[in-house]
């Protein structure tokens, strides 16, 4: 039985890990707010452009990562030696797959995402970080649709 229940905990726990909502990130994603309410556009030309990532935020706060990581190492850690020896490896594996849990979870929630400096009509210069699903370029031109923190980058 013991054998059986560590693949399926270190299954379930690697499958939620990803549960972030990247989505957002992207430019043809609008949240609830910003739909039906009117948005400022502006047009300008793309200045430069750097691939960066966007570490998105855990739904779960960094304890699925942590705390997964940590059950699944003492469960590892339970089955190595006997006595005292067992109880110091369950200790160390709990503790070495709390910080492996916890980098795996903030790998996971990282987004492909572009750094966009784009010189506005009116000559100022913005910069824009949203989600790398499309392609963009210097001297492409763009609309900045939305306004304050909530600007995204669209063709024009």
């Amino acid at each position: 039985m013991k054998r059986l229940l560590l693949p399926i905990a270190a299954l379930s726990i690697l499958t939620l890990a990803g549960c972030a909502n990247t989505s957002g990130y992207s430019g043809d994603v609008y949240s609830g707010n910003q739909a039906k309410t009117s948005q400022s556009v502006t047009y300008g030309t793309i200045v430069a452009v750097r691939p960066v990532q966007i570490q998105a935020e855990s739904r779960a706060g960094g304890l699925l990562g942590s705390g997964g990581g940590a059950v699944i190492g003492g469960l590892l850690g339970n089955q190595v030696g006997g006595g005292s020896g067992r109880q110091l490896a369950t200790v160390a594996g709990a503790l070495g797959g709390a910080v492996a849990g916890t980098a795996a979870e903030d790998a996971t929630n990282r987004v492909n995402a572009l750094e966009m400096e784009i010189r506005r009509d009116d000559g100022t210069d913005v910069v824009v970080v949203q989600r790398a699903d499309r392609q963009f370029q210097a001297g492409q031109r763009v609309r900045l649709i939305g306004s304050g923190a909530n600007v995204s980058v669209a063709p024009y």
